[in-house]
């Protein structure tokens, strides 16, 4: 346990040899046997740059095998790996290096390629057992702020390993399942999961750049089993032409983490693909380990909630002072699990805020009902009060996304003078010569939520913003809704 991602390297070289690892943009193949044996020639580059145990990597890199061959080599040294994500921008992308405080960047593949020729030979010395060795800096989203680096050891990649797959191999006698790249490396979803790959023998294929038409095409290809991605991905799957035109009787699940999924997506993707839909509940500094629902949930479960806590997690839902809630009552939910982040890295502040008695403070309004079920309200930040009622946006949203002249919806608020604030509904059509109104947003939604609740303007737009993360990129949304109601009549 206490050097997970080397050893596991070393182990999947040693068990899958020559069955393809991960497949670049190119075609060009590598094996489990060759991701062990560069990742040792990059250590041994890295060492010479003066790397060692503790110190920081930044990989500015595209995510392509050459990101994977650079942590693993930092880990084979007992470095720490911190992703940046290359679509942010340049000054993003900065502060993000400056607050890793590297002891090298890595700016493109060449520079790996480089290290790569070190004329050391032999495998970097294994490293002594440490389960709080720290691996890897993994950035959150800054959908709600500034970006803060989660700190993952050792022992959390583990207890990925092992809520995810129970830690054990796959047979090494025949390949594991082909899957898709769909988030960029520096991501939680690839940082803290690649040792589950590695033990499962996946083949990983990778795109120059996720697109859906590209995904499709790349799933339908080589007839993959699973469909995985975070919401908005989902939702241009479903609506590309690609979609119809491939049979996908190979497709047996749909995984789509981060948050909730809209019903509406759920129930399209679902007829769309023919195969069962999991909605994963996580976050970054959860590890990307949180609820999930089943997949052979009923209605109500698949539809409307995020699911149940997943092997090893507990949540609960608190009252600001951290008491616990009534059941059934909305309150901020609160998550513990042995994969969540050690703290933010050189931030004690930040991590006492948001780590309290083991637990995870989510920032995410949540109820868990009578089944356990955890049904999310949206976040604490998002919820604006419309003349003195609270207005949770998920709310609105969940409902509203299944009108059926609605692709996409996002619910922010606007300053009023009256009302203090009122809600703004932006929508992505499903088709742009036929948008909905106001009065047909409205007239949708009366009789479902209370007349508060509803949308008292609406802007169309051709698609929702994301964030490089690809996440909604809701303050840019609630930024041009400040901007809109200071703009001079």
């Amino acid at each position: 346990m206490a050097r997970v991602l080397a050893a596991t390297v070393r182990e999947a070289a040693r068990r899958f040899g020559d069955l393809p690892a991960f497949v670049d943009p190119g075609g060009a193949v590598t094996t489990y046997a060759e991701l062990d044996r560069r990742s040792d020639l990059v250590a041994a580059g890295l060492a010479a740059r003066g790397v060692g145990p503790g110190d920081r990597v930044a990989l500015r890199l595209p995510s392509d095998t050459g990101y994977v061959v650079a942590y693993a080599a930092a880990a084979k040294l007992g470095a720490i790996t911190a992703g940046i994500n290359p679509r942010l921008a340049p000054p993003e992308q900065e502060q993000l290096v400056a607050l890793a405080d590297p002891v090298l960047t890595l700016d493109d593949a060449g520079e790996v390629a480089e290290l790569a020729t070190s004329d050391r030979d032999g495998a970097p010395p294994v490293l002594p057992a440490d389960p709080e060795r720290p691996v890897a800096i993994v950035f959150t989203s800054g959908t709600t702020g500034v970006p803060k680096g989660a700190v993952f050891c050792e022992r959390q990649l583990e207890a990925v390993a092992q809520t995810d797959t129970g830690g054990g191999w796959a047979d090494a006698s025949q390949p594991g399942p082909a899957m898709l790249a769909s988030t960029q490396f520096a991501h939680i979803g690839f940082t803290t999961k690649l040792v589950w790959y590695l033990r499962l023998a996946t083949r990983t294929h990778i795109l120059e750049r996720w697109r859906a038409d590209d995904a499709l095409r790349a799933i339908a290809a080589e007839r993959m089993p699973s469909i995985g991605g975070v919401a908005p991905q989902l939702a241009l799957m479903v609506r590309s032409p690609e979609a119809a035109r491939h049979d996908w009787d190979h497709v047996r699940t749909i995984v789509v983490g981060g948050a909730a999924s809209p019903p509406a997506l759920v129930a399209m993707a679902r007829d769309r693909f023919g195969a069962a839909y999991s909605i994963r509940y996580s976050s970054t500094e959860s590890g990307g380990c949180g609820t999930g629902t089943a997949f052979d949930a009923d209605e109500d479960e698949a539809l409307h909630t995020v699911g149940r806590p997943r092997p090893g997690v507990e949540v609960a839902v608190r009252d600001e002072g951290g008491r616990p809630v009534p059941g059934g009552e909305v309150g901020e939910l609160w998550l513990r699990s042995p994969t969540q982040m050690s703290g933010y890295w050189r931030d004690p502040a930040a991590t006492a805020a948001t780590l309290v008695g083991g637990w995870i403070r989510t920032g995410d309004l949540a109820r868990i009902d009578e089944r356990g079920l955890v049904r999310l309200a949206g976040r604490s930040t998002e919820m604006f009060i419309r003349g003195g009622y609270n207005v949770y946006p998920a709310e609105v949203e969940a409902t509203l996304a299944a009108h059926p002249a609605v692709a996409e919806v996002a619910v922010v608020p606007r300053p009023d003078p009256v009302m203090g604030e009122i809600g703004v509904a932006v929508v992505a059509p499903r088709d742009p010569a036929a948008p909905p109104t106001l009065a047909d947003v409205r007239r949708y939604l009366t009789g479902s939520l209370a007349t508060y609740k509803l949308p008292e303007a609406l802007r169309i737009v051709p698609e929702l913003p994301l964030t490089p993360g690809q996440k909604l990129d809701r303050r840019a949304l609630v930024a041009h809704e400040a901007a809109e109601a200071h703009a001079p009549t």
